[in-house]
């Protein structure tokens, strides 16, 4: 039996595929990439990348949430990574730093729309 107090996260993750676009906060200049969620919280993201991105590199992410009329936007740094199992992507645990009252309000009433769905 799992028990939930010994659990590391201060967020509840749910799993969700929505699409996501970052770029490097040291390269602003250049164009966002694309990717695709796997999972989302209040505190952070996992996403697949085609590229090896470094520990604590700072990124700006803009997330799709369904039925929202502008993407989520934070910046965020890569707290993980870990080589997919196949293909040249990689798994990225992102953290969120900084994000607006607002932006959190809809990811965090996201989650819970999840959350009662999954129950």
């Amino acid at each position: 039996m799992f028990d939930k107090t010994h659990d590391k996260r201060r967020h509840v993750r749910v799993d969700s595929t929505v699409p996501l676009q970052y770029k490097k906060l040291k390269e602003l200049s250049e164009g966002t990439i694309g990717a695709i969620t796997e999972n989302v919280s209040e505190g952070g993201v996992r996403f697949m990348a085609n590229e090896f991105l470094p520990l604590a590199s700072r990124l700006v992410v803009e997330i799709f949430l369904p039925a929202q009329p502008k993407p989520i936007k934070a910046i965020s740094k890569v707290a993980w990574i870990r080589k997919a199992l196949s293909g040249e992507q990689y798994v990225i645990g992102n953290q969120f730093l900084d994000l607006t009252r607002d932006d959190l309000e809809q990811l965090s009433e996201y989650v819970k729309k999840l959350q009662t769905v999954t129950l």
